[in-house]
């Protein structure tokens, strides 16, 4: 079996009574043969984290670590474990990276020659995080033939219709190959390995709510398709993720696009406006310094931006290239001074997760030099440890500290030059929230220079258009 991790043999000890009886005549010793060891079998396991506002996990059998620190949409290796019961637990990675018991412990028996796929399913913030387990006889895929197994992990998603076609059959002269509610899945089924559509609408429907695109099944291929939530671009409530038992495919709705938002924070450039692809009309137009406009979807692609002064004139860029990738969000940031204005583009993650705020720091002030960031629980920082330590300002690749798990609560976060405790940001009050994403960003005075000040974005800001 392709991608199986041994990870343990657990020996089974047999008590042996064996003696010697005297006998009367001639005092001879009888030794009892014990039967044979019985041979441990083995018995196979792969888990699915498809929990969507979940941390990070850790999943425990007999409460040793057996995978450690798995993401949302993540699914391991197929683990050869030695038949019997075992007690599993799944452990929330908290923001401290202390840990808590999010599944179980339960015991769960796992027979030889089988394959069980543990699904952590539901939600963390309603109380709804559950296991899934499914089993399987362990056997061969016949030739020529891919098997799949789909299932619908996708928590509060309705009951779908699954259609499995051709990558070019129209969606009218198909039938659904299952219908399945939230929870159910297929069973295995055996297809000729080749290239496939996947496509799901609302049961008895024929409204299409995921696409996959062309998607390949190879031959001998064993694959888990798990319908799980969507937590990047596109209307689809589902994304698909497909285990191979190697390696684990996220695969978006065909039609999700990407999105991107643009962050005007050169703190001397004027109002301006921001068009794609040389289109006849700029689709931001008159953004401010310190503003920000709303995440635009698009279809993923390679783009032309072209940034002008308000109205149009005087363009301050032309042409600049843009790649934007299916399913991701982008922040397109003006920044620097105007005479050496430029664009730089930031990845973001938008995935709440229920157990942690995220906190993203970005430092986008030229005339700030290196500084060092605090976050803490009051304002005083005079005895307090940055938590990063001399951040540069780079004009040619904008720096950020990423989207930072933190403990949910009130706090105080302040900038420094780096190696000093004079606040040239701050201290900021902050209340950061369960599920909650901020972003702050640190820019030069409107007009340019010193002080700095900040732009607010995400759940710090009013909702964008």
């Amino acid at each position: 079996m392709r991608g199986i991790t041994k990870l343990s043999v657990l020996s089974l000890s047999l008590v042996v009574l064996s003696g010697c009886w005297l006998d009367d005549d001639d005092n001879d010793t009888t030794t009892v043969t014990p039967p044979p060891e019985p041979e441990v079998q083995s018995t196979y396991v792969r888990v699915h984290h498809t929990s969507a506002d979940a941390p990070n996990v850790n999943v425990l059998a007999d409460g040793n670590a057996v995978l450690e620190d798995v993401p949302y949409h993540a699914s391991s290796n197929v683990l050869e474990l030695d038949e019997g019961t075992y007690s599993i637990t799944v452990q929330g990675i908290l923001p401290d990276q202390s840990t808590a018991d999010v599944i179980g412990p339960a015991d769960l028996e796992f027979a030889a020659d089988t394959r069980y796929e543990i699904f952590a399913i539901g939600d963390v913030s309603d109380e709804t995080l559950e296991p899934l387990v499914l089993s399987n006889p362990v056997t061969a895929v016949a030739d020529g033939e891919s098997r799949i197994q789909v299932v619908h992990a996708a928590y509060g998603a309705p009951t779908v219709d699954v259609y499995l076609t051709a990558p070019d059959e129209e969606l009218a002269s198909a039938s659904p190959a299952v219908t399945l509610e939230y929870a159910d899945d297929s069973g295995q089924v055996e297809v000729p390995a080749g290239d496939y559509r996947v496509r799901l609408t609302p049961a008895g429907e024929t409204t299409v709510v995921y696409d996959s695109g062309s998607v390949s099944l190879a031959d001998g291929g064993d694959y888990i398709i798990a319908a799980t939530n969507n937590v990047s671009t596109g209307n689809s409530p589902v994304t698909l993720q497909i285990s191979t038992g190697e390696e684990t495919l996220v695969v978006p709705d065909a039609n999700a696009g990407s999105d991107v938002r643009v962050v005007h924070a050169s703190a001397d450039a004027p109002n301006v406006d921001v068009t794609l692809n040389n289109a006849s009309e700029a689709q931001i137009q008159d953004l401010a310094f310190g503003s920000v406009a709303g995440y635009l979807n698009v279809e993923a692609g390679d783009y032309l931006v072209d940034v002008a002064a308000a109205g149009g004139s005087p363009v301050v860029f032309d042409d600049v290239e843009l790649p934007l990738a299916l399913a991701t969000s982008y922040s397109v940031y003006a920044m620097g001074a105007l005479e050496n204005i430029n664009l730089q583009v930031l990845t973001e993650e938008r995935r709440r997760i229920a157990t942690a705020a995220q906190l993203q720091i970005v430092h986008a002030s030229p005339s700030a030099g290196n500084v060092d960031i605090y976050l803490t629980e009051t304002d005083d920082i005079s005895d307090a440890e940055p938590v990063f330590s001399d951040v540069p300002f780079d004009a040619d690749a904008l720096v950020s500290t990423g989207n930072v798990q933190v403990t949910p609560g009130d706090y105080f976060a302040t900038v420094t030059a780096t190696g000093t405790k004079d606040a040239a940001i701050g201290p900021v009050a902050l209340t950061l929230s369960a599920e909650g994403i901020y972003t702050i960003v640190a820019t030069d005075s409107a007009g340019g220079g010193l002080p700095p000040q900040v732009i607010l974005l995400d759940d710090l800001a009013p909702a964008q258009p």
